[in-house]
């Protein structure tokens, strides 16, 4: 007997037991498509936090005040952003950042927000795409003018149109907001996270209206600072720390750090691998548990079968043409338990990457290796029983009822 006979075989007896063939596959299934998502997500959700760090810039440095060591004195000012800018020739954009929570109140929607008051560098720092209007200007940052900047999602849900130039809305914290006109609406495109209908919107308004919004213990903690170069990121951030030591006289106390985004970068894709593969090989755990099925259903269908396996002991079949017409019956099982649970695994990645707005990254590599491992689930456990019908003794075999 040759193999396209063992596989002819193999194939007839998963048809004649279609139920039984499912449910023994259902375990592989649900292994293979779980290893799947979760590793192409996990991937896009790296991509994702790279794209995002890329967007804003290998040149951004953020300077962070330890509030534990620090006096009221040593948190920043406009001032300092101005001399850093003036003295350090490295560095080409800084902005002081305050970030509050708070409203914001159309004619038609209410959403929670994320305000952050900022300077007009701030739009270059983060490399903000423009989709209508403007970002404020230095007059109106020097004025302390009631002006803001939305995402187009958030125009969109504030105000019906993805185009809300010159519309006004209030914001700020609840009993104490403050009406303010919409003069940009920026592209969210690439946002990272999503963006459904119970996310907080992200509102960039001048520092310096901040300022009279949360006007109680108002304080700057944040600069962030854009280098001319990737070369010149430590430099620059090192520069920026020493000036703000000598302006506050605090040197030699640590109060200041600065911190190269990429770095983080760095660490977040760690933590994003790591968590990655934990969860990819607890969802692993039920290939396991479907291969100990297979295995189970491959010992029935041996002793359903020990009458047939005698009489082809005895009309010539050898101990390996049983052993591979078993063998052959569990991997195919496997194998098309990994094929089906492949394309539902990278079905599934695509609905809840679309649904958290990351893009699933399906790695071949990772494809292939799911089918393979199914292959090889299939190989070993399908061993044991495919000797145990090998093994039989085509008397005893002839004789069982």
């Amino acid at each position: 007997m040759n193999f396209l006979e063992s596989l002819q075989i193999a194939v007839e007896s998963i048809i004649a037991n279609k139920m039984r063939s499912f449910l023994t596959m259902l375990g592989i299934i649900i292994g293979i498509s779980s290893v799947i998502a979760i590793v192409s997500l996990g991937q896009g959700g790296q991509s994702a936090v790279t794209d995002q760090f890329n967007k804003i810039g290998a040149t951004t440095v953020t300077i962070s005040l330890d509030s534990t060591k620090a006096q009221k004195s040593d948190y920043f000012t406009l001032k300092d952003a101005t001399k850093i800018k003036q003295e350090v020739n490295t560095i080409k954009y800084v902005s002081p950042t305050v970030s509050e929570r708070g409203t914001a109140v159309s004619s038609i929607e209410s959403k929670n927000a994320n305000i952050t008051g900022a300077t007009t560098d701030y739009a270059d720092i983060q490399n903000y795409d423009i989709s209508y209007g403007r970002y404020f200007n230095e007059f109106e940052e020097n004025e302390g003018k009631a002006v803001a900047v939305i995402d187009d999602n958030a125009a969109k849900q504030l105000f019906g149109s993805a185009d809300a130039v010159g519309k006004t809305m209030d914001l700020g914290p609840i009993g104490a907001s403050k009406k303010v006109t919409i003069v940009g609406i920026r592209s969210s495109s690439g946002s990272f996270g999503g963006g459904g209908p119970n996310a907080s919107i992200s509102v960039d308004v001048p520092i310096s209206f901040a300022e009279t919004m949360y006007s109680t213990n108002f304080t700057i903690s944040n600069l962030t600072v854009a280098a001319d170069s990737k070369e010149d990121v430590e430099d620059a951030g090192n520069s920026a720390v020493s000036i703000l030591e000598s302006r506050h006289n605090n040197r030699g106390k640590s109060i200041y750090t600065a911190t190269n985004l990429f770095k983080q970068m760095d660490q977040i894709n760690k933590v994003l691998s790591i968590f990655t593969d934990f969860i990819g090989a607890v969802a692993g755990i039920s290939l396991i548990v479907g291969g100990i099925g297979v295995m189970n259903i491959m010992l029935v269908s041996v002793t359903e079968r020990t009458r047939e396996i005698g009489i082809r002991k005895a009309i010539g079949a050898t101990t390996q043409n049983i052993m591979v017409q078993f063998l052959t019956e569990s991997v195919i099982i496997s194998l098309i338990g990994g094929v089906i649970g492949m394309i539902i695994g990278i079905s599934a990645s695509e609905i809840v990457g679309n649904f958290v707005n990351v893009t699933p990254v399906v790695s071949p590599v990772v494809v292939i290796a799911a089918i393979l491992f199914s292959s090889a689930v299939g190989i070993f456990f399908g061993i044991y029983p495919a000797k145990k019908a090998a093994s039989l003794d085509p008397i005893e075999a002839l004789r069982y009822e």
